[in-house]
């Protein structure tokens, strides 16, 4: 294969990556050392999220690709990508974790669900509850009801007895 091919290949992988992704979020990870790289690689792995380091004008073909040409904006400098296919949430959350103990770590923007967001969206996001916190409140939330309504039944049955 030539190196024509290769690009051709690579273009279409990253292009199916932002495609099938429900959310993108693109880093600059100049200054971490190799030990910080490997750690954060460790963190998103875990948590189901691929994170590569890619050239920015095969990433921007890549975008044209897929109509996200408002992301090259965020593609200059040594940029590191970010890509969940299952949660939303977790690769902000990692990110910005990260990002709080390890200054060198720029969170440059990204796109959640086919929308171009920026830092803040992604920082807003990054600190959305996770899916386990999500499904708790729920659960109290629907607790609560049957709480009041066992709690009436009861009222209701001793009324009647006293009656």
């Amino acid at each position: 294969m030539g190196v024509r091919e290769e690009k051709v290949q690579l273009v279409q992988e990253i292009s199916q990556k932002l495609r099938d992704s429900k959310s993108t979020i693109v880093t600059d990870y100049r200054g971490l050392t190799v030990a910080e790289v490997t750690e954060l690689r460790k963190q998103l792995r875990d948590a189901g999220v691929e994170y590569k380091v890619l050239k920015n004008t095969m990433t921007r073909r890549a975008t044209a690709e897929v109509g996200l040409t408002e992301l090259d904006a965020h593609l200059t400098g040594p940029c590191a990508i970010a890509f969940s296919y299952d949660d939303v949430v977790a690769p902000a959350k990692i990110l910005n974790d990260f990002a709080k103990a390890h200054k060198a770590l720029e969170i440059k923007g990204g796109v959640l669900e086919g929308r171009i967001i920026g830092f803040d969206e992604v920082k807003a996001l990054a600190e959305l509850p996770s899916r386990e916190g999500l499904l708790s409140m729920l659960l109290s939330v629907l607790q609560a009801p049957m709480r009041n309504f066992a709690y009436a039944v009861k009222q209701v049955a001793e009324q009647k007895e006293q009656a």
